[in-house]
């Protein structure tokens, strides 16, 4: 990991900003003025950039305006004083990340130092998989229109709106328009609209003031900020909550928006690219979705074929996610057998091409040899033709790991979580393959009760961690900040909990 630079003419404050992130086992690099820094950035970048507004020569904003240039994912944290905050403005407008004003409280600012430094972490683990990764696999006629539509609109500005089933791969059909197009330098920001409580979504598109509701207790840029001059995608356009799409009615026509409690008008350079699996035309019947709002959207539209239209597509797809799915694991490849693959392209597969990925991460996991048959796909597959199986986990996961689906298989991957409740289930409970996890946890802990175990919280909860550290660990190939950040948790508690539960094979980054 790259180290945080900060820049900063006050030496007192660079003393304490680095004294206070090398406690976080974080490393820093330190500058007195802004040109050191930019002559820097010649050979070197930061993992994270903190600076002040106001220093002896070039100022805090060209140091901004130079990072964003070269270096539109590195985020930049403004240092400003109370008498600063038109400068922080026009920093926000620079494309800062956010800002600290003095004088500030350490803690937080290692808090969103922190904060700035997992964006950064996440936008290079997406920006790394974007140039190892195909953007899109198919050969199928349906998909070659697909493609062709992309190319039309390379050099394009227009909005876009993309249909298709779930799992049909909307978000990388407009990753793709974005990369293609102009635009492609500048910053592609995804949100799903369906997935943010209505109460917070206003705030999360637009941005809000300090002390605009309660909890809000610093000024915050919102997507369409973030996308400055790139490309906004809104997954699940169809579900966004009537009174907000007029207002995002209001930036599709003139390209001005407020934030929440904010009375100065911005302008919003942005691309929006719209997705849903909705029928939207029904949605404008019901009432449940503007008129207007459909016609502004629905400039250009893209249908993506689910995966039964292009049935031809299943191999190909299947030999690429087996590969990186064996990949991410460290392991040898699988090989579907002839029979295996053909019974896999007759499967309907009602989650597209994101269950197809999640049904090959789990043959890596769970299919006993190299080469895969018949009988050794999930059961719920296999057994009466059920196509309702669901593996739906986020795509960045290694392993979407179903314990529904031959439960009994798992325990040599997973002894901590399921080697306990494989006795319980050979002592009399239901079968193992038809309890979840949280079953399997249940009834572990009833049997320890049982018997008077008095530290049954103890020992299951340290069986649960080292369960979640070695699976993030085997997945960041023992990378402990990587994990770490993958968990959501701080660098010194990894660190503390693979001392106390004995985990070996982590490194530092």
């Amino acid at each position: 990991m790259k180290p945080i630079w900060i820049v900063d003419d006050d030496e007192s404050i660079r003393w304490v900003l680095e004294k206070a992130l090398a406690r976080e086992n974080l490393s820093t690099k330190s500058f007195s003025n802004a040109r050191d820094a930019i002559e820097a950035l010649q050979s070197s970048t930061p993992q994270v950039l903190v600076s002040d507004i106001r220093m002896p020569g070039a100022s805090g904003l060209e140091l901004l305006q130079t990072v964003k240039a070269k270096f539109p994912g590195v985020p930049v944290i403004i240092i400003t004083a109370f008498s600063d905050l038109d400068s922080a403005v026009a920093a926000f407008q620079g494309g800062a990340f956010e800002y600290l004003a003095k004088p500030f409280d350490v803690d937080k600012a290692v808090e969103l130092i922190r904060r700035a430094l997992e964006e950064s972490l996440r936008e290079a683990n997406v920006e790394q998989a974007s140039a190892e990764t195909p953007e899109i696999l198919g050969q199928a006629p349906a998909m070659q229109d697909v493609f062709r539509a992309i190319g039309r609109l390379s050099q394009s500005n227009v909005t876009v709106l993309i249909t298709g089933e779930s799992g049909t791969g909307k978000e990388l059909v407009a990753r793709a328009l974005h990369k293609h197009s102009p635009r492609a330098s500048q910053p592609f920001i995804a949100l799903n609209t369906a997935a943010i409580p209505k109460d917070l979504l206003e705030s999360e598109l637009f941005g809000h003031e300090r002390g605009a509701f309660t909890g809000a207790q610093a000024s915050r840029r919102g997507r369409f900020e973030q996308a400055e001059g790139g490309t906004l995608f809104l997954d699940e356009i169809g579900d966004m909550p009537f009174d907000l799409q007029t207002r995002l009615l209001r930036v599709l026509s003139d390209g001005h928006f407020y934030r929440v409690g904010g009375h100065q008008s911005l302008k919003a350079n942005v691309r929006v690219i719209a997705a849903t699996h909705q029928n939207l035309e029904t949605r404008v019947r019901e009432g449940l979705f503007r008129e207007d709002l459909y016609h502004r959207l629905n400039v250009i539209r893209l249908r993506l074929p689910s995966l039964r239209e292009r049935r031809e597509d299943i191999p190909i797809l299947t030999r690429y996610f087996l590969s990186q799915s064996a990949k991410q694991l460290g392991v040898e490849s699988k090989r579907v057998s002839d029979n295996a693959m053909r019974f896999m392209s007759s499967l309907d597969l009602p989650g597209n091409v994101r269950q197809l990925e999640n049904l090959c991460n789990w043959i890596t996991v769970m299919a006993p040899g190299q080469t895969v048959e018949i009988k050794d796909l999930p059961q719920d597959l296999v057994g009466g033709r059920d196509q309702s199986m669901q593996l739906e986990s986020p795509a960045s996961r290694p392993v979407a790991f179903d314990p529904h689906l031959a439960a009994p298989a798992a325990a040599a991957h997973y002894p901590e979580i399921l080697a306990p409740a494989a006795q319980a289930a050979g002592a009399g409970e239901r079968p193992l393959e038809k309890q979840s996890w949280i079953a399997l946890l249940e009834t572990e802990a009833a049997q320890m009760l049982s018997n008077g175990d008095a530290d049954v919280m103890d020992v299951l909860g340290r069986q649960f961690e080292s369960a979640l550290i070695k699976i993030a660990l085997r997945h960041t190939h023992g990378r402990k900040n990587d994990a770490a950040v993958r968990l959501g948790i701080g660098r010194n508690t990894i660190t503390r909990k693979i001392q106390e539960l004995g985990i070996a094979g982590a490194k530092d980054d």
